[in-house]
């Protein structure tokens, strides 16, 4: 007899990618070289400061539960990086400090949706954000959007697809997985559209610090309301760290605390204590090195996968992302990852990762590696598209 599991944990689908990243792996262990563009994990390793800063936290015995908020003084930290970077003066009583970008989704999600309710999310998109939204008995209301939306939910879309049910939208800026941004007027749009149907706004900021030739508007620039998901993963180069925060209004913050309190108790004190170094001066230094590395990455990636014949209608301005339609090939997205993978031994995501909307035509390639190795990627590409059509 099969063992009966909830209907919440069948409903929540796995991750495609995964299954290529485990061929990817034996591939690779049979002596295989495989150029892995499919993760959306930098190759930089956390910066040097950052893990002195974990060292002597580990030494002076900061091995404890931290308050369920955060440490202070990171909180503190947080609230001055806004002060410096956006000009913007946030409470730290207003931040908490999670388990990773995913542990301030929780907790929003926990907060602000009913069993039955909804969010407005843009598809394509993250597909942990619907997930979450239904691990708390909500779902998502994944609204169709493309190179003319420039991939991003707006206040017109807002306005089309409200319903009874609909409590909040959630966007992102930068976008995983176009890297488009939404701008200061589009922010404020979208904000009165949800504030007008007395729903909530909230923005995923992780990939801020990521930007090429602009720089991303903080939702809090224009609306002191909203919920910012943000996380020291992406810009912050500490993935393993597990660690990220959430900024709320001052009225959301006790029932914030409480959840946290219930639901993770806090996150690494370890972790948390080495992140305060990622806000001093040769720390920040390191970060903008590394954005400029991405940024020469991105501008050989997408003109040698437009010579390709892939589609790039919408030039990505943040994160480290590029979405390509496959139309001028294949209709069958894993598929054709699957033959890259096998044939030439380059990993990239298959578009239905990221949702339903034209999901097969479309693929992701992550520039998390470095300019050598992308030549060498576009290289097997080129072979592989002639095998690809020679089937």
């Amino acid at each position: 007899m099969a063992p009966l599991y909830s209907a919440r944990s069948r409903a929540i689908e796995p991750f495609h990618v995964m299954a290529l990243l485990a061929r990817a792996n034996e591939l690779q262990s049979q002596g295989h070289d495989v150029i892995h563009l499919e993760i959306g994990e930098p190759d930089f390793t956390t910066a040097a400061p950052i893990v002195a800063a974990g060292q002597a936290a580990l030494a002076a015995g900061h091995t404890r539960y931290t308050a369920a908020r955060g440490l202070p003084a990171l909180r503190e930290a947080i609230a001055g990086f806004y002060r410096q970077r956006y000009g913007l003066d946030i409470d730290p009583q207003r931040i908490m400090i999670t388990p990773g970008g995913s542990g301030a989704l929780l907790l929003a999600a926990s907060l602000l949706v009913d069993p039955g309710k909804h969010w407005l999310l843009a598809d394509p998109g993250y597909p942990c954000n619907r997930h979450f939204l239904r691990l708390v008995e909500g779902a998502a209301h994944l609204v169709p959007v493309g190179p003319e939306q420039r991939y991003q939910l707006n206040a017109q879309l807002v306005e089309q697809h409200w319903d009874e049910h609909s409590v909040g939208a959630l966007v992102a800026s930068p976008a995983n997985p176009t890297g488009t941004l939404l701008n200061k007027d589009e922010l404020s749009a979208l904000s009165r559209a949800v504030k007008d149907r007395q729903g909530h706004l909230v923005v995923d900021e992780i990939y801020h610090g990521l930007t090429y030739g602009t720089t991303a508007a903080s939702v809090l620039e224009v609306d002191n309301d909203a919920f910012v998901l943000n996380s020291f993963s992406k810009y912050f180069g500490m993935t393993g760290w597990r660690l990220g925060w959430l900024v709320a209004p001052p009225q959301a913050i006790p029932e914030l605390e409480k959840l946290a309190q219930n639901l993770y108790i806090s996150a690494p004190s370890m972790a948390q204590h080495a992140a305060l170094a990622c806000f001093e001066p040769a720390t920040l230094e390191i970060f903008e090195q590394r954005r400029a590395a991405f940024g020469h990455r991105r501008d050989y990636l997408l003109p040698a996968l437009r010579a390709l014949g892939f589609a790039i209608a919408v030039e990505p301005e943040g994160a480290f992302y590029l979405y390509a339609d496959i139309s001028a090939f294949s209709d069958d997205a894993f598929a054709f990852c699957q033959h890259f993978l096998e044939t030439e031994h380059v990993a990239f995501t298959p578009g239905l990762d990221f949702g339903r909307h034209k999901a097969g035509h479309h693929v992701r390639f992550a520039y998390t590696q470095s300019l050598p190795r992308l030549e060498q990627a576009v290289a097997r590409i080129a072979r592989g598209l002639q095998s690809w059509q020679a089937r």
